[in-house]
């Protein structure tokens, strides 16, 4: 059914109809509505069977949910930025016990300088913590993929973020298809752990393990991962087929078959990167985009057959490794290695910042030097404070 929703209370919703038995909430701008949202479905009695808990801190909200899911509850939080670091020791804990819980994260930026607006910084904060990864362009797709979230968490065992763009996602008003809650049960079977803690039948799990075995579950967690790619492309079919819906998947390509540009981002961007492409397209000239849905693993294959053709790549990231450069464009140059294609790397929307189809279109057009462009970046004001700091 067609609802005109605020992102925040639509991915509330869409993770109701998952039927959670424990949601543990902190609050952290600006995902905090989503959790004001599930809130208010427990208390109306709308998301029946479902403890929801206050906790005190966002490393409370993540250990919440380990000890629920632990003992076999079906169980799902929320943060954004520093709530992800300040969750970090306990969001390795997760994975390592290959608990299938579920996490949003309204991305945010990092500070210092304290700053509320979207970037991708805290993301990339927790690429390499062994949990699955997804990006939602839309707030369709941030529905889409709870639901299929909970679904590839719960086959693979491995736990999942929903990454969905701060602000731009989450506060935005969009009309939306949320399914019935018969489609989603039919989708979403009722949850069964593969073990549990119960006093019946106690056992021990996150035990110590010494140097003769540590890289052999560090090895199990890569290949799991790995295995993992399959399921999520076959399940965003599966979802296809039920919904109707390209959301899942490891990427979404468009016009890409024969462009000889293909920009390649994840997020929100994508959609003003279409129109750009568009637009350019119209000129006579060969452009296509290419949106990373799965980010984590990383899936090398579908993105070479993706930009094989490809004679010049630009890859658009709203994160930064500072002392290197865009994070993103490196693990793309590292995929299409030994292919003849120009790499170009930008960064961009850092803390917030405007990304205009201008200014876009502007930098596809320029012939690349070599290095990061950073975006509308205020040249003047960096070259004034060089080695005074800002």
């Amino acid at each position: 059914m067609l609802h005109q929703l605020e992102g925040s209370q639509a991915i509330a919703r869409s993770v109701a109809l998952c039927r959670p038995n424990v949601v543990s909430a902190y609050p952290i701008s600006p995902q905090t509505h989503i959790l004001e949202g599930l809130e208010g479905l427990v208390r109306s009695g709308k998301l029946e069977s479902c403890e929801y808990m206050n906790v005190e801190s966002e490393i409370g909200a993540i250990s919440v949910a380990l000890g629920a899911e632990s003992a076999g509850a079906r169980s799902y939080t929320a943060t954004s930025s520093q709530g992800l670091l300040h969750m970090m020791e306990v969001v390795y804990n997760v994975s390592g016990l290959e608990l299938p819980l579920v996490m949003t994260l309204g991305n945010r930026a990092v500070g210092a300088p304290i700053n509320i607006w979207n970037d991708h910084s805290d993301a990339m904060a927790a690429r390499d913590a062994g949990w699955l990864m997804f990006f939602a362009e839309t707030n369709q797709e941030a529905v889409d993929l709870h639901i299929l979230a909970f679904r590839i968490a719960e086959e693979t065992q491995c736990p999942v973020i929903v990454n969905v763009d701060g602000f731009i996602l989450t506060h935005a008003y969009e009309q939306v298809d949320l399914p019935s809650q018969d489609q989603v049960d039919e989708f979403l079977p009722p949850y069964k752990p593969n073990t549990s803690l119960t006093v019946d039948n106690p056992m021990a799990i996150g035990a110590m393990v010494p140097p003769e075995y540590f890289m052999e579950v560090k090895h199990l967690a890569h290949r799991k991962q790995e295995q993992a790619l399959e399921a999520i492309e076959n399940l965003g079919n599966d979802f296809y087929n039920k919904f109707g819906r390209n959301s899942g998947g490891l990427v979404h390509g468009y016009a890409i078959q024969e462009a000889e540009t293909v920009v390649v981002t994840m997020g929100s961007v994508a959609g003003t990167i279409k129109d750009v492409v568009d637009e350019l397209n119209r000129e006579g000239m060969k452009f296509g985009e290419l949106s990373i849905c799965c980010y984590r693993p990383f899936p090398v294959s579908a993105i070479v057959s993706a930009l094989k053709n490809a004679r010049k790549v630009i890859v658009v990231e709203k994160s930064l490794a500072i002392g290197l450069g865009g994070i993103l464009s490196r693990e793309i140059e590292l995929a299409l290695n030994g292919l003849d294609v120009q790499m170009v790397s930008v960064v961009a929307g850092l803390g917030g910042r405007n990304i205009t189809k201008a200014m876009l279109k502007e930098c596809f057009l320029k012939k690349s030097s070599g290095e990061v462009t950073f975006l509308g970046l205020d040249e003047k004001l960096v070259n004034s404070n060089i080695g005074s700091g800002l």
